[in-house]
This record gives structure tokens, sequence and C-alpha cells, in this order.
């Protein structure tokens, strides 16, 4: 298979928990729900790219026990390509417990102490695979090999779009302001446009970004939607009201999603639609990829709302 979409970051097999008060040693408690499925930025972005109907493969690491071959399964059962995907001769490391608010379908995170334990390195990459798509995706994880990859296709003038993520943080690592020249799209959480380039305003923090050499910037908004900056145009894209009951892997699907409608070639206003009701769609149901709709579901769910794509 030769992928349209290549991502190169975290997969991790996600244990998800959900219930109405967190036990505690003394009380215990029960939960409402439970499920295995697949997690991390760049993995539920892939299945994403793939549940909508383009082709996507992706690049990490993987441990050699039945923990990892779960893992795996959550990325083969919706055919995205795993053949450069590498496994160590150690157990899988990159598993993360969800526990899942069932009353705002809010989530927090529990990963292994040695989560980050399994890195890929540059020499590790097959670059004829990386440069077969058309697109590349990275989340900062697999760092050094993620900053090769995306060098390779800044040279042969394809697109990098990177996962920023949210932060409470005042400032990123230099780390960050380092990769940002190689990057073509920015789509981040809350806090990472302002922390990045040291502006309060979002249309500010994206205009600033613009400088640092991505072309498109956008911070997703949760509940609040979404805002754009572009050298031509900005713009908020508000969010679609649905019953939520997780919100798990919703920013990682929304990328996901977001680079399909690039692919597409819609224009920016209709991507960031798109994108917002992949999301929106996903959180109806427990899990980051489990509730991921399919095109067809999404563009029903848009002409719902009296919303048409150009095809």
């Amino acid at each position: 298979m030769t992928p349209t979409v290549v991502g190169v970051g975290l997969a991790c097999l996600d244990v998800l928990i959900r219930l109405g008060d967190m036990p505690t040693w003394e009380t215990g408690g029960r939960i409402s729900a439970f499920r295995f499925d697949g997690g991390g930025p760049v993995g539920t972005a892939m299945v994403a790219v793939q549940k909508l109907g383009i082709e996507a493969g992706y690049v990490g690491s993987a441990g050699n026990d039945r923990v990892a071959d779960l893992k795996m399964s959550f990325l083969t059962e919706y055919s995205v390509d795993v053949s450069h995907v590498v496994r160590r001769d150690s157990p899988e490391s990159q598993v993360v417990i969800v526990y899942v608010d069932q009353e705002t379908g809010e989530r927090t995170f529990a990963g292994l102490r040695n989560l980050g334990m399994a890195m890929l390195a540059p020499e590790e990459l097959d670059r004829d695979y990386v440069l077969s798509a058309d697109f590349l995706h990275l989340d900062g994880f697999h760092y050094e090999a993620a900053l090769q990859a995306a060098r390779w296709m800044q040279e042969v003038g394809k697109t990098v779009i990177f996962d920023g993520g949210k932060t409470s943080a005042k400032s990123l690592p230099p780390q960050m302001t380092d990769a940002i020249g190689l990057i073509d799209v920015l789509i981040c959480g809350e806090g990472f446009a302002q922390a990045l380039s040291g502006k309060q305003d979002l249309y500010e923090a994206g205009e600033a970004i613009l400088d640092m050499g991505p072309r498109i910037v956008v911070q997703t908004l949760g509940a609040e939607g979404s805002v754009t900056v572009t050298r031509d145009e900005r713009f908020h894209t508000p969010a679609f009201p649905v019953n939520v009951i997780d919100t798990t892997g919703a920013g990682d699907v929304f990328h996901g999603a977001y680079i399909v409608g690039l692919h597409h070639g819609w224009p920016l206003a209709q991507v960031a639609q798109f994108a917002t009701a992949v999301s929106a769609i996903k959180c109806t149901g427990l899990g980051g990829r489990g509730p991921i709709p399919s095109y067809d579901q999404v563009i029903a769910f848009l002409a719902e709302r009296d919303i048409y794509l150009e095809e």
C-alpha cells in the first residue's frame, strides 16, 4: 500500500474507565463503562484518516508482548498500514489509563512511567516510505526521527502537519521553536499558540507563528470550536452541540479529519467545519477511535444542518 498520509508519533493502548467519582484507597468505587481502544495523537489521527476514506500509514514503535499485539490490532482492524512499525524486544510501554467523567465526558490520563522509552532513531525510518505520502503528520513523539522525516518532506515540497496539543505553560522548550520552521500546518490545543508566540490574543498569536514558518495555524478550543489564521484569512469555527459521552481523542480526530479536508482541496473554512463535525460525532461514544464516523456519516451529519461541502 502507498499511503496518502504517513504519521510518525505516538500510538498507545488506552484502557478507558467511565465513572462518576474517582475511587479512593478508603472507599473504592464502581464504574459505569469500560473498554480497550487505541490511543495516542498520531495513531488516532491515522485511524481517522483511514476511516474517512484516505489511505494512512503509521510509523512508530511497539513491544513484543500481548499488550503490544492488542495495541497494534487497534490500528490494523481499521486497515492502517503498520508495515514500518519497529517492534522492540521488550514489553509494551505505551499504555495509558483514561478516566472519563460520566457526567461531562471530560477525561484525565495516567500513563506508564516508561511510556517514552522506546523512541525511534532517525536511521530506523524508511525515507522512500515517508516520501511516498503527500502529507506527514507529527505529534512530537519520536522527536529526532520526526524531525528527520519533516526535513525530507520539506526538501520535496510536501506538507507537514503538527499536533501541538494543549498546555498551561507560559513558554515552550527550545526544541519546539527549533521544529516549528519545518511545519506547514500547526493545529494546537488551548494555550499552545500563546506559549509559543508570547501573544495572548489568539489571532495575534497565530500571526506571530506564521512568521516562524507555518502557513496555516489552527487552535482548537474544545466546546468553543477553533480559530484559524493564515496570511489571507482569520476566522472562528463554532463547535457542533452533541450529547457528549467521552472527549478522549477529540483533538486527535480533528487533526486526522483536517488532513482529509486538505487532501480534498476544500476551502479552509469547509476543512475546519468538516474536522469539527468528525470530532463532534466521535465525542458521542466511548473511546478515541471506535466512535470515529465514516465519510458518508459526516456528510449526512452536515447536511442535516444545511452544510454542504464542495465536491
